[in-house]
């Protein structure tokens, strides 16, 4: 036959479509040809597949031939078409069988000697072939075996080399053929630097667990040198532990940029990116568009260190995501979707100097000045974060003590028996809640009631700010077991807005 047809997948954001490879051989002076919106990294694939061919010992055909990847309108990227093409050119000149291609799923890129090179996104793709409920058997290149087995029943089939595939498809007996990777049961190895090493700022240290439990994104202010970058540091230690379905998430994600590592496996991501990135940089862009910060941190922790010194319109993209939990990236051509349930964790100096309100250093900075440096981060953002807590700095003598404060497990264990509540309760954690919810879950007694109202009116704070108040309160009530939110929760929910009054 002069035609032969395979199946890969093409990556458009989070989601690995189905790609067609149809590959034609015909009379006439020999050309190779790239058909289907391939971009350059595929087109480059007719150097790599002619010379893989010949070095593995085939005959590259003095024909005319046709690759088209269909659908046709689908942007394709990437060598892992490589493959695909290869066996496509094989089969159609006979030079292999072709009756159990339609079997298989294949994608990889070919070196010049034919050896099979790792690609990105292999996990992803095996979460679509699930999501799509294929029941094809995935062929790859072995260095992604152990991240594409992560997908539950999934059928991989690693090979080290074009000739292996070839002998799988060729072989007469059960050796020669290709075996099933069985993916082994991981154990995640979850190490964080512990809380135990912050000394004293006991307080904040039960904001940031009320901040685990129930999913609330965070503000420290402080001066300089009082335990705000240690302490977010160490913040990913209490989070409740992973399901295997939000660590198949992130490493999807993780897997979309080739940076994914198997000893990584349930551990939650901490994004720290300097306060130089830009917007595209935060949120993800690019021609073919790529994850950013707030994906490569979905399910773990975003860490903005020095907030105001961000640029104030870079900032300002995250009022969305912090929101919906996803960022939409459109461009004129294409348009992709990536998850960003992230954690934001953030710190900055009260002003400038950094020393306004410290008692021993006297703050150099006019109203103005620190007006001005407070404005650089924009009250709409300031809204979106649930808990903006005061960190004042460390006393000498406490500092000059041995560290005696409870370790990360400790509070993880309390973090996770919270967690555990809500999610029995509603089935998500109390940061997720939609409107509806809150009038449901979050029952407060009649003193509570007053009590919110009043802070209402007293700091005149938005519909959006009494909504994640109510969040927070009911988060602190879950951690004393309490069904109904009494006056002492909202008090503390209350507290917890009000590190950057004047």
């Amino acid at each position: 036959m002069s035609l032969a047809v395979l199946k890969s997948r093409a990556l458009a954001g989070m989601a690995a479509q189905e790609v067609s490879v149809e590959v034609h051989l015909a009379n006439g002076l020999p050309s190779f040809t790239i058909v289907g919106l391939a971009d350059t990294e595929v087109k480059e694939a007719k150097d790599r597949v002619r010379a893989a061919i010949q070095n593995g010992g085939f005959e590259f055909p003095a024909q005319r031939i046709t690759v088209n990847l269909a659908p046709a309108d689908l942007p394709k990227e990437s060598g892992r078409f490589d493959l695909p093409i290869a066996l496509g050119i094989l089969a159609a000149s006979k030079q292999i069988p072709a009756r159990r291609l339609h079997q298989y799923e294949f994608a990889g890129e070919l070196s010049l000697s034919g050896e099979l090179r790792p690609i990105r996104g292999a996990l992803a793709m095996s979460l679509a072939t699930r999501r799509d409920g294929g029941c094809l058997a995935f062929i790859l290149p072995m260095a992604n075996a152990d991240e594409a087995a992560l997908v539950s029943n999934a059928a991989i089939y690693p090979a080290n080399s074009l000739l292996e595939v070839c002998a799988h498809f060729a072989a007469k007996s059960v050796e020669s053929m290709l075996s099933r990777h069985e993916s082994t049961p991981l154990t995640a190895v979850c190490e964080y630097p512990d809380f135990a090493d912050v000394k004293g700022q006991v307080l904040v240290k039960r904001a940031l667990e009320v901040a685990a439990a129930g999913n609330h994104s965070v503000l420290l202010v402080g001066p300089p040198g009082s335990g705000k970058t240690m302490l977010a540091s160490r913040f990913a230690g209490l989070l409740p532990e992973m399901s295997d379905e939000e660590a198949l998430e992130a490493a999807a994600v993780q897997s979309l940029t080739g940076n994914f590592r198997i000893e990584q496996w349930k551990r939650r991501p901490f994004r720290s990116p300097h306060h130089t990135s830009s917007g595209a940089a935060l949120v993800g862009g690019g021609s073919v568009p790529r994850p950013g910060e707030i994906s490569l941190a979905h399910r773990g922790v975003l860490f903005l260190d020095e907030l105001p010194e961000f640029d104030r319109r870079v900032l300002d993209v995250l009022r969305e995501p912090l929101e919906s939990g996803h960022i939409t990236i459109s461009r004129a051509a294409r348009q992709a979707d990536f998850p960003a349930h992230f954690q934001l964790i953030a710190a900055m100096n009260p002003c400038p100097c950094g020393y306004y309100g410290h008692g021993g250093i006297v703050c150099r900075c006019s109203p103005d000045m620190r007006l001005r440096y407070l404005g650089r981060v924009s009250g709409p953002l300031l809204d979106r974060i649930d808990i903006q807590m005061e960190v004042g700095a460390v006393d000498p003598a406490i500092l000059a003590l041995d560290a005696d404060g409870e370790p990360s497990a400790v509070i993880a264990a309390r973090v996770q028996a919270s967690a555990d509540l809500q999610h029995k309760r509603q089935g998500k954690r109390n940061q997720f809640l939609t409107t509806r919810e809150i009038d449901q879950y979050c029952k407060l007694d009649q003193s509570a009631k007053h009590y919110l109202r009043w802070a209402m009116e007293t700091f005149h704070w938005s519909g959006r700010a009494y909504h994640r108040i109510l969040r927070v309160a009911r988060t602190i009530a879950d951690m004393q077991c309490s069904d109904i939110i009494h006056e002492p929760h909202v008090s503390e929910a209350v507290q917890y807005r009000r590190a950057l009054r004047d």
